[in-house]
């Protein structure tokens, strides 16, 4: 869904980069025009996706990838981690883990990362490197340890996704880096 008000100011933001390019208006005259008219390009698109945006609505894979690890298994408040359970995993999700653990459904995965949580509820997730998605795909690589602390563990979390949510995740535990 087009904004008006969006569609307007990268009007407005092409024709003073046309002025510049022909030499019309120097650099500095171009970003001390184009500047209010991107803020408020960045202010209509933010309120635009927020009043298109729903509970449940779909979310990128890397967006997702670290919802789940801050969200779901980072967060200790319970009620917190099951709105975005809610949110994030689709119905018939399935969280698998090393050993053979398999998790069916949202009550589960709420049941495992209370669980989890509770055994160190103080320990953080950081991501090691930017979330990768291929196709309905993606992978984070991460470490989790008490800030200023060095880190515990390291895994590595896949994802399926269906529909913008959480079908699956894979859990991979590594080698601390």
């Amino acid at each position: 869904m087009k904004h008006p008000r969006v569609d307007l100011a990268f009007r407005g933001v092409a024709l003073l980069l046309g002025t510049l390019l022909t030499g019309e208006i120097g650099r500095a005259a171009f970003f001390d025009r184009a500047s209010p008219v991107i803020a408020g390009t960045c202010e209509a698109a933010t309120g635009a996706l927020d009043a298109e945006r729903r509970p449940g609505m779909s979310q990128d894979i890397s967006t997702l990838l670290t919802r789940n690890l801050h969200d779901v298994f980072g967060e200790n408040d319970p009620k917190r981690r099951r709105a975005a359970i809610d949110e994030i995993f689709t119905e018939d999700c399935v969280f698998y883990e090393p050993g053979g653990g398999v998790y069916r459904g949202r009550d589960e995965i709420d049941r495992v990362a209370g669980a989890l949580r509770a055994t160190h509820p103080d320990f953080r997730y950081q991501p090691t490197a930017r979330p990768e998605e291929v196709g309905n795909g993606g992978r984070v690589q991460w470490v989790e340890g008490r800030p200023g602390e060095a880190p515990a563990h390291a895994g590595t979390d896949f994802i399926v996704a269906r529909d913008g949510r959480i079908a699956s995740v894979y859990l991979f535990f590594d080698k601390l880096p």
